[in-house]
């Protein structure tokens, strides 16, 4: 009987509820908002403002907007309802006429199936690899193959598909292009560089590894972009000449490995010393300490500012324009400079805006459990 009564009071414990008031989202509310006059204050004139900015947006960019237009025998008058609706209302029109420019650039109009399809294997080819049940050799293999299967389609001339000389490829496949090979090779010359710059044993290896860092991070990448574009041929054999994509890749190689090679030293001298006496007195090689040890505990170190890296490089893309590349941002500009759609940039700025926040969004959001599995691992 006495155990059946404790078994009653417990079960009824876990049936009642803690009161509104001590947790939920009344309780959040009036712990962080509303828990002073001064607080209650500054969150109702901040809320007042908020939601003012947010009907204000909700008319322009959804009930007063103009989502379509009739095709006019004269193509200068085929803006005239958004003209009629300007200041009022956005013209999304202007995203429905000019989106495959935006995204493809001056590819093909009718082989434009073929960026698209690399843009969907960029995209998986980030899906496969941020999921950890992949981290095995055989990862490598996709990435070589989503690769070469990328500019199989890019440049054609096998298969029976047409071939695309590279400047006609423009938008959204070029700034993958450019952020995906850029980081993957920038990466490696990275950890190498940080690890020759704390070597102690080959100090011209240090030295070395030192001007690298200082010099490339002392110059801005439009400078390096314009000497890539300018000075790297010269060095080149004669009758050999890298294509401009070619040579905005290895200038933004090059950039990134100098940012990325001090965010993994610092990780590196972040971990305790006893890591490193720990993996001698086990007898490991060198590299086999810094690959089995040293290298896996620093990059856990350092995950945030390595993703912050990241994503600034990938929006760094978008300087290419200075040397004639039709990235992603540039479509976009030349998009505006048709005059049936002149006056309509905000659209499309925000439209860029999206597309760029949306690959930003998902590394910062992957980093964050990623940080979050790696601090259960260590805490266990």
């Amino acid at each position: 009987m006495a155990s059946q009564a404790v078994a009653d009071s417990v079960q009824g414990a876990a049936r009642e509820r803690p009161p509104a008031s001590v947790v939920g989202p009344v309780a959040w509310a009036r712990r962080n908002l509303f828990n002073s006059i001064w607080s209650s204050l500054v969150t109702l004139v901040l809320g007042y403002f908020l939601l003012r900015w947010a009907w204000g947006l909700l008319n322009w960019g959804v009930l007063h907007a103009v989502w379509t237009v009739p095709v006019a025998a004269n193509p200068l008058e085929t803006a005239a309802p958004c003209r009629q609706a300007q200041g009022v209302g956005a013209c999304w029109a202007v995203i429905g006429d000019k989106w495959r420019f935006i995204l493809f650039g001056r590819y093909p109009y009718d082989l434009q199936w073929r960026p698209a399809l690399c843009v969907l294997l960029f995209v998986g080819l980030y899906a496969v690899s941020a999921s950890r049940r992949f981290w095995r050799k055989e990862l490598l293999y996709i990435w070589i193959g989503t690769l070469t299967a990328i500019a199989v389609l890019m440049w054609g001339g096998v298969l029976g598909m047409q071939y695309v000389p590279q400047d006609e490829w423009g938008g959204l496949p070029i700034t993958l292009i450019l952020a995906t090979f850029g980081l993957a090779f920038a990466f490696p010359l990275a950890v190498l560089v940080a690890l020759g710059r704390r070597s102690t044993q080959l100090p011209a290896v240090k030295m070395l590894c030192v001007a690298y860092v200082e010099l490339i991070r002392g110059v801005p990448l439009i400078s390096l972009l314009f000497m890539a574009s300018v000075m790297f041929p010269l060095f080149m054999p004669e009758g050999l000449n890298p294509d401009k994509l070619l040579r905005a890749q290895i200038a933004i190689i090059l950039f990134a490995a100098a940012y990325l090679a001090e965010v993994v030293r610092g990780g590196l001298q972040a971990l305790p010393k006893g890591q490193y006496e720990a993996a001698d007195a086990l007898g490991l090689s060198y590299w086999k300490k810094t690959r089995l040890v040293i290298l896996p505990q620093a990059l856990r170190l350092v995950i945030p500012p390595l993703v912050n890296t990241f994503i600034g490089f990938f929006k760094d893309t978008s300087l290419v324009l200075i040397i004639g590349i039709l990235d992603l941002l540039t479509a976009g500009k030349n998009a505006m400079a048709d005059p049936v759609w002149t006056g309509f940039s905000t659209e499309i700025y925000l439209v860029l805006a999206a597309i760029y926040f949306i690959f930003c969004y998902a590394m910062s959001h992957y980093s964050r459990g990623l940080e979050r599995q790696f601090g259960r691992t260590r805490n266990r």
